[in-house]
């Protein structure tokens, strides 16, 4: 059958081709709409409700009391212009503000479970009253701590906090707890459903390298989300009105980097995995790849770094579309997270089968891998003899996964308690310990030397060192006083268990003075054997049977200091030993 139009004959049937290209379209374009079955804007301070250029309407106060539970709260507005670094698409939501001089929280009865978005911003309106960057507040929500103690000190620029967090019960809270002697304020909220297609459960783990599985059980903070290779996309342009910023000061190799840019139509969704939900497709429709390798160092990485905290692990999306290659199976390329491999020669012609189809691929590193406060993100070229030396990426998302206490802010939890990482606390345990040991030994050493100089002999400051009173593990060596010994003997330099050592002249050892007048029978007069010009010669026998002979000054001969010094030989004439004693 034919249709005659104006002597123009047409076909009446449509090829399959283009009935089969009008179905994939159109449903792409269904995939690319999305209604939040949840879906709270307010506008807290304001009195009128508040449209966006992006066509969303944010409720005033008036419209959503019912939503809080406040002893007292404090309205602000102001009708003048702000700082020029608010963003226009989001200027009347930083107008007005809500004060909450006690605890308060908004109640939210949640129609269709899931993952929710919760949008905050801050921005600190002057007031009479209240110096809101003197404000310190903590925001929760019923299981996950979202801020703790946080202030917005800086009056020139807003803050925006954007969090994923998955509810499964009915209401959601979000509580605002000023601290002591200060007060909370908030100038805008979002509580929105987000599609359950856009985190799953699972990723590729980095540290070690495998699977994770677990996403839906952590709470997520968006803290960076990047269109590469192209501009700024604002939430108009966006169906999940998310802002991506471009990568200029995330690029470390911009003198290696190439932009590439196509048409948005150009850029197609697989029938499953990725949809315009995902990413726009103004994100695939623009890449930086690998400036031509042959006028370069043919081996370099495209490289883009991000400041991050440490002590918690974060998901990462890499989002890729092949808009450089002329046929399939043309690029390969790495992918490097923080010097972790994690994919080794991507084929997005293998992933997508196609040309310009939007690809992506989430990863969690975890805080372990995280050790100077930032990740880098980097692709290069595969060493594979196929293909050309190139690779490419089009967006980066990086976004903070809630630690062991459900914390996105700190290590309290919901409930106060302090909940550090098991490792943290065990290496503050250890170093702990050890300041402890320190410190003790430290007064130990120091009790030990004030009791020593509290011991110290009265003629110590005419020895040689202080050492042979204060510390007896020392070497002595001791000298007569006022040359009161002319034939001074030395000691040896380490006593045994037995106070005996070795001199040049042989064994010695040392006796105290009661030894030697028991060893005489105290110097009785018929164990005298010889009498010197320095004092008598007597016969003694020690413990152990051994007879010396100990000579003893008698303070009247021509040495001055015989009165003073008792020695004790035993002579190997007399005993056949030869063995020189000293004592006092």
């Amino acid at each position: 059958m034919e249709v005659e139009n104006k002597g123009v004959v047409k076909p009446a049937f449509v090829s399959s081709l283009s009935i089969l290209h009008l179905f994939l379209f159109s449903l792409a374009k269904c995939d690319s709409s999305f209604s939040p079955p949840v879906n709270y804007l307010i506008d807290c301070g304001s009195s009128h409700p508040t449209q966006l250029k992006d066509g969303r309407t944010f409720k005033s106060d008036r419209e959503t009391t019912s939503l809080l539970s406040t002893a007292e709260d404090v309205q602000i507005s102001v009708d003048s212009n702000l700082s020029p670094s608010v963003p226009s698409p989001s200027l009347p939501l930083y107008q007005s503000a809500r004060v909450f001089q006690e605890e308060s929280t908004y109640s939210f009865y949640i129609s269709k479970t899931g993952r929710l978005w919760v949008r905050l911003y801050f921005f600190p309106l002057p007031h009479p009253s209240y110096n809101l960057t003197s404000a310190v507040f903590s925001v929760q929500t019923d299981h996950y701590v979202l801020l703790h103690e946080f202030s917005a000190r800086n009056n020139d620029s807003p803050v925006f906090k954007e969090y994923l967090v998955n509810v499964s019960d009915s209401r959601f809270s979000l509580k605002f707890k000023p601290k002591k002697n200060s007060f909370a304020f908030i100038n805008a909220i979002e509580v929105v459903s987000a599609p359950d297609t856009l985190i799953s459960d699972s990723a590729t783990a980095l540290s070690p390298l495998g699977e994770f599985k677990g996403l839906l059980k952590s709470a997520l903070q968006v803290s960076y989300r990047i269109n590469v290779g192209g501009p700024t996309i604002t939430p108009d342009n966006d169906t999940l009105s998310r802002t991506w910023e471009t990568d200029g000061s995330y690029n470390t190799f911009p003198q290696g980097s190439e932009t590439v840019a196509v048409s948005n139509k150009s850029i197609k969704y697989p029938r499953t995995g990725v949809t315009p939900l995902i990413a726009p497709n103004s994100v695939y429709a623009s890449a930086v790849h690998m400036k031509d390798p042959r006028v370069m160092e043919p081996n370099f990485n495209l490289s883009w770094m991000v400041n991050v905290e440490m002590s918690y692990s974060y998901l990462i999306r890499m989002h890729f579309c092949d808009i450089v290659s002329q046929s399939l199976n043309q690029l390969y390329f790495n992918v490097y997270i923080n010097g972790i491999e994690g994919v080794s020669a991507l084929d997005l012609s293998s992933q997508t089968k196609a040309l310009a189809t939007a690809f992506y691929k989430d990863f969690v590193l975890s805080a372990s891998a995280i050790t100077n406060g930032s990740i880098l993100v980097q692709v290069g070229p595969a060493n594979l003899q196929q293909g050309k030396a190139n690779a490419i990426l089009n967006g980066i998302e990086v976004m903070k996964m809630s630690n062991n206490a459900d914390s996105l802010d700190g290590f309290f939890s919901v409930d106060g308690k302090c909940k550090r990482p098991s490792s943290t606390t065990k290496g503050m345990r250890i170093f702990a310990c050890v300041g402890l040991a320190l410190a003790v030994t430290s007064m130990l050493l120091l009790a030990m030397i004030c009791i020593r100089w509290k011991k110290r002999p009265r003629d110590w400051e005419k020895h040689n060192r202080f050492s042979s009173w204060l510390l007896p593990i020392h070497s002595i060596k001791l000298f007569s006083s006022n040359s009161s010994c002319r034939s001074s003997t030395t000691f040896s330099s380490h006593k045994s268990k037995r106070d005996h050592s070795v001199s040049p002249r042989g064994p010695e050892r040392f006796f105290p003075f009661g030894e030697l007048r028991q060893a005489t029978n105290n110097f009785d007069e018929k164990r005298v054997i010889g009498v010197g010009g320095f004092g008598k010669v007597y016969l003694g026998m020690l413990e152990g049977g051994t007879k010396v002979a100990i000579k003893r000054g008698n303070g009247h001969s021509g040495d001055p200091g015989s009165d003073k010094c008792d020695s004790i030989d035993v002579n190997s004439a007399l005993f056949s030993q030869i063995a020189n004693f000293h004592g006092r």
